[in-house]
């Protein structure tokens, strides 16, 4: 199998990319830094790097002759800031994130959907953020809703393509991105762990991938409370 994982150099893609090449198959790692890509190459020969940045939308590399067709096309890559004073707003931040989570996805589709062969399958990795309105998440959770809106979307509209589309929803997981919040993160999971859930999830052709399991039933179940009720207990959690 060959396959791209953009995010490649940290967390959750950087081990996707072990994984699969571990497991023999052919990956493209993406990412800014060409040091870091050059140490997963070091690390597994079955890898091979493309470095750019997502946010230059002019120069996203076309994928050469004997990279394609993909089977496996993980769009991974993202970021997370928060928005710390409603009242004044920070608009380039909120511009930032919006445009990194969501809006480089739309040029990435561009530049290698038609690389993924019939019978491929597209991956696009957001958060389980989405699922109910969190403090100080206006950037980054709005980012993630429409990110897996966008891919439900998807699922229906290249279907008659024969590709299917997986949806991940992870809760914490330890990463750099993570490292810097100075709150609370309950169930948090392993960057390796999470990679493998999400590894088992594609092998098993699931279109919506969402763990750890506990976690994610308290963001759902929590989401089904009247938005008064969680609205008083969001604003509890941020005066505690």
């Amino acid at each position: 199998m060959k396959l791209m994982i953009t995010g490649a150099t940290s967390g959750i893609g950087k081990q996707l990319a072990l994984g699969y090449a571990k497991a023999g198959h052919k990956v493209i790692a993406c990412g800014r830094s060409q040091t870091k890509l050059d140490a997963l190459a070091e690390a597994q020969p079955n890898i091979s790097t493309l470095c750019f940045d997502l946010m230059q939308y002019d120069s996203y590399p076309a994928l050469a002759a004997d990279h394609g067709p993909l089977d496996l096309l993980i769009l991974n890559a993202g970021d997370c800031e928060y928005i710390d004073d409603a009242l004044n707003f920070d608009a380039k931040r909120f511009d930032k994130i919006i445009n990194i989570n969501l809006i480089a996805i739309g040029y990435a589709l561009q530049a290698w959907l038609p690389n993924l062969k019939p019978g491929g399958r597209l991956v696009l990795v957001s958060s389980s953020a989405q699922l109910l309105a969190l403090p100080r998440a206006e950037a980054y959770g709005a980012s993630k809703a429409g990110l897996s809106y966008l891919a439900k979307v998807l699922a229906i509209d290249l279907a008659k393509h024969q590709i299917e589309v997986t949806l991940v929803h992870p809760g914490f997981v330890q990463t750099p991105l993570t490292d810097r919040n100075t709150f609370a993160m309950p169930m948090m999971i392993g960057a390796e762990e999470a990679a493998l859930t999400i590894m088992r999830g594609i092998a098993k052709g699931k279109r919506d991938i969402r763990f750890p399991r506990l976690f994610i039933w308290l963001m759902q179940s929590l989401s089904l409370l009247p938005f008064s009720l969680w609205r008083r207990l969001a604003m509890r959690m941020v005066s505690s």
